[in-house]
C-alpha cells in the first residue's frame, strides 16, 4: 500500500486527462470516459490523503542537534518555530525551514516584490543564489539530483498565483519536480537530512560519498517549486521523502542582538550560525 500511495500524482493526472479528452472529442456529457476520469480523480485524491496522513509524525520527538547548513547572515521563513507543520506533512516537510540570505546594510540586496509586475527576475540577481550549502553533520550521501533548471523568481502577485498552481502540478510528480536539485544525507540513527532548490549542476557529491560536517554539498539555487533563490532544509526518518516522516531539529545560532540560542529561529528572524551543541 505504501508503494501504491506514491503514484497518486499519475493517477490524478490520468483522471484529469480523461475528463479533458471527454470534452475535446466532442461527446461531452456523462459517458464512460468521463466516469473513468472521475473515478481516477477520486482514487488519486484518496491516495494523496492517505499519503499525507501516513506522514504525520508519531508522538513527541527530541530535536536532533545539527549545525546550520549555511554561513553568514540568513533569515528564516516557513519554519517550525512559528508553526507545525511548517510546510505540510507531505514529503516529510513537517519541520522543514526555508533560508534566505540577509545581507548586512550596505551590501547588495535582491529585487523587491511588486504588486503587478514584473513576473520575475533572473536568479543571479538575488544574493542567496550561488551561496555554499554545507553538511550539518557527518553523513553518507544517499540521493542527488543535479539537472533541474534554475528558473526566474516569482516577484509579483500574478506570479505568486502562478506559483501556487505550479506547486500543485509539481506535487503530482516525483520529488525532483517539487524540490528541484537536491541532496539527501544519511546522518545515522535513522535520520536523513534534505537540501532542496539547489543550483543546477552545483552538487559536488555523489551517492555513496562519506562527508564531514561543514563540507560543501552544493550551492543555493532556484530550482523546483521556489519563489526566489533559497535553501529548503529538513530532517526525516528515511531516505524516501514520499514515505518518510519529518524529524525536528535544533541549531545553535546568534541573533542580531548578539544573543545565543539553541533551537530554530522564528520566521523573519535574522541570525548567524554557531557550532552545533551536542546532546
Amino acid at each position: 500500500m505504501s508503494t501504491l500511495r506514491k503514484y497518486h500524482g499519475p493517477v490524478f493526472g490520468a483522471g484529469t486527462l480523461c475528463i479533458l479528452m471527454n470534452a475535446l472529442i466532442g461527446t461531452g456529457g456523462i459517458g464512460p470516459l468521463w466516469l473513468g476520469g472521475v473515478a481516477l480523480l477520486a482514487v488519486g485524491g484518496l491516495l494523496r490523503w492517505s499519503t499525507v496522513r501516513s506522514q504525520r509524525p508519531r508522538g513527541e520527538q527530541e530535536p536532533r542537534p545539527v549545525a546550520v547548513p549555511v554561513e553568514g547572515r540568513w533569515s528564516a521563513l516557513n519554519g517550525p518555530a512559528t508553526k507545525v507543520p511548517s510546510h505540510t506533512h507531505s514529503h516529510a516537510q513537517t519541520y522543514a525551514i526555508d533560508l534566505v540570505l540577509a545581507p548586512d546594510e550596505g551590501e547588495p540586496q535582491g529585487p523587491p516584490f511588486r504588486l503587478l509586475a514584473p513576473f520575475g527576475h533572473r536568479p543571479e540577481r538575488y544574493p542567496s543564489f550561488g551561496r555554499p550549502v554545507l553538511a550539518p553533520a557527518d553523513g553518507t550521501v544517499v540521493a542527488v539530483e543535479t539537472r533541474m533548471r534554475d528558473h526566474r523568481s516569482r516577484a509579483s502577485l500574478p506570479a505568486f498565483g502562478y506559483l501556487y498552481l505550479e506547486g500543485f502540478v509539481r506535487g503530482l510528480g516525483r520529488p525532483r519536480h517539487l524540490w528541484g536539485n537536491f541532496v539527501l544525507l544519511d546522518l545515522g540513527d535513522g535520520v536523513v537530512a534534505g537540501f532542496a532548490h539547489l543550483r543546477r549542476g552545483s552538487p559536488s557529491v555523489t551517492v555513496g560519498d562519506r562527508v564531514r560536517a561543514g563540507q560543501r554539498l552544493g550551492e543555493c539555487g532556484n530550482s523546483g517549486n521556489s519563489s526566489e533563490p533559497h535553501l529548503h532544509f529538513q530532517l526525516m526518518d528515511g531516505p524516501d521523502p514520499e514515505l518518510a516522516r519529518g524529524v525536528p531539529f535544533r541549531w545553535h545560532y546568534r541573533d542580531d542582538a548578539g544573543e545565543e540560542h539553541s533551537g530554530v529561529p522564528e520566521d523573519a528572524t535574522s541570525f548567524r550560525a554557531l557550532p552545533a551543541r551536542p546532546l
